[in-house]
């Protein structure tokens, strides 16, 4: 596939479509993990120059999915059992004040149309059955949530594990847990518009906590512990 096969929104630049394919291929396992991913190689497979692909590699390093070596050029991150135990444990402290923050924002006088547009893309891409698109939207929603904040030093603190939260959505979905994860996003969404932060603070917690036994259980077949 190259960057002339993909359509891309009018403006986007040759390294934010080198990104885009490159994480595709990471999600769709086309990259598996611990595979080298070799400039060169990555230029002629889409088409393109190597600059851009070094760009997007280091943009997908800040968002944990590539791992940058020293010397040895970049790799897919593994992810094990502890990576995601950790993940969780990441969320539940940053996205849960996040949600406390945004709805306290709201309830001083403060707007959420970035989370209303996310949320009605997340429930038109639910609608359609677009796992992709599900995932994205999905990964959206919560980053919107951190965005809401204003907060400089959580969204520094939150982008890392962005690539590998969108990353377990895709490996972890199933359609069933599609419908019921908007109808929660709905919920907290409607509880930030509505200035009620105790309520979005447990809503979020809930969303995230009730989630961790069995998507453990569910990867313990296919990740390393370490």
């Amino acid at each position: 596939m190259t960057l002339a096969e993909v359509s891309e929104p009018p403006g986007a630049s040759h390294v934010e479509r080198t990104e885009e394919l490159i994480r595709a291929g990471i999600h769709a396992g086309t990259y598996r993990p611990g595979t080298r991913l070799r400039e060169r190689e990555l230029a002629e497979a889409l088409g393109v120059s190597r600059v851009p692909v070094r760009e997007a590699l280091m943009r997908l390093a800040g968002d944990g999915l590539v791992v940058l070596e020293p010397r040895r050029g970049a790799r897919v991150r593994r992810l094990t059992l502890r990576d995601v135990d950790e993940l969780f444990d990441l969320r539940l402290s940053l996205e849960v004040f996040a949600a406390r923050r945004a709805a306290e924002i709201v309830e001083r006088g403060g707007d959420h149309a970035g989370l209303r547009a996310v949320m009605s893309a997340a429930e038109a891409a639910t609608g359609r059955g677009d796992a992709a698109a599900i995932a994205a939207a999905n990964t959206a929603f919560h980053a919107e949530l951190i965005t809401m904040t204003g907060n400089r030093l959580l969204q520094s603190s939150f982008q890392p594990s962005r690539g590998l939260m969108h990353w377990l959505f895709r490996i972890t979905a199933t359609e069933r847990g599609a419908e019921q994860h908007c109808a929660e996003h709905r919920q907290i969404c409607d509880a930030i518009g509505a200035g009620r932060p105790r309520l979005a603070e447990a809503l979020t917690f809930a969303h995230i906590d009730v989630r961790r036994a069995p998507v453990m259980t569910a990867l313990a077949a296919v990740l390393p512990p370490e």
